[in-house]
């Protein structure tokens, strides 16, 4: 996003209602055949991988009747996320037409613009588009949830005060806080909010891992503080770059933390010579290291286009 003291932005997320379960077969595979270029026996494959489901409820060694699914992509599947990109691919020719940035992958949607806070315009440009996207996805048996899609805005308070009132007058109630691909976004992009929701889910964790300490080997312990503490430090800490350390503090605290219990280590004991004894980077320096590899990665065509 554009976003500096001139030019704040807006992030809008489209939440889909049951979004797989309604995809129309005879439009999937009329993409397929017309815009993918998939024909004969390839076609007549996919066919038969999308009609003739059944489905039936079982339990406790009773099953209901089976019914037939005459619609929807299996969820959970290889394939299921990237027929609902290709069922969605016109949506990018309705957005576009308005000028709208977007990312959309499956059934995660997010526009954004930025704007001048003295400039209806671009407000108004999105207005229109998510009324285009809703009749759209009418025509194509979709459902947009217009109670939780979410808007943010991104900028001062200042700004916000001022835009939110053309966003009300639009019916687009904007949050605080977003959650996106599992990043908390706030409208100051400090990502306090996120840091906190890491913090008190990896603690929990890490309390529990600390009461089977005694029992464990260190090498399964520190498996299960990569799958619950570490996991969550690292996941697109890249985004962390450049926050003052008083922000990263709590991360710092709980790789502290996750080192002593897994070292059995005393809280008197300086931390350091114990990140070091481990191998662990401190926090700060996983996040230069994370950005350096992201631009190894650019550099050397290692990444997705």
């Amino acid at each position: 996003m554009n976003l500096d003291r001139t030019k704040p932005s807006i992030l809008v997320l489209l939440d889909l209602s049951a979004a797989f379960d309604t995809v129309d077969h005879s439009i999937i595979l009329d993409r397929l055949h017309n815009q993918v270029g998939i024909s004969d026996s390839v076609l007549n494959w996919f066919k038969s991988y999308l009609t003739d489901r059944k489905m039936f409820v079982s339990m406790e060694g009773y099953s209901s009747k089976s019914y037939k699914i005459t619609c929807g992509v299996p969820q959970g599947s290889i394939l299921g996320p990237t027929l609902f990109n290709l069922y969605m691919l016109p949506l990018g020719s309705v957005i576009r037409k308005h000028g709208i940035n977007f990312h959309s992958y499956a059934d995660d949607t997010q526009l954004y613009i930025a704007m001048c806070p003295d400039d209806p315009g671009p407000i108004e440009a999105l207005f229109n588009c998510i009324l285009d996207i809703k009749s759209w996805m009418a025509k194509h048996f979709l459902q947009l949830n217009q109670d939780k899609t979410k808007v943010l805005f991104i900028g001062s308070e200042a700004q916000r005060q001022r835009i939110n009132i053309q966003l009300n007058a639009l019916a687009l109630n904007p949050t605080s806080q977003v959650k996106s691909l599992g990043v908390i976004l706030d409208s100051d992009l400090s990502f306090n909010p996120h840091i906190r929701n890491i913090t008190k889910t990896a603690f929990y964790h890490l309390k529990n891992i600390a009461r089977v300490r005694p029992f464990l080997s260190k090498a399964s312990t520190e498996t299960l503080m990569h799958a619950f503490i570490t996991c969550g430090i690292d996941y697109c800490n890249a985004l962390l770059s450049g926050l003052p350390k008083k922000n990263i503090a709590q991360l710092q605290l709980l790789q502290n933390s996750a080192a002593r219990v897994l070292t059995k280590t005393r809280k008197t004991a300086h931390i350091t010579s114990i990140l070091k004894s481990l191998h662990w980077l401190p926090v700060c320096f996983r996040i230069d290291f994370k950005i350096i590899l992201l631009v190894f990665k650019a550099l050397n065509g290692l990444v997705p286009t």
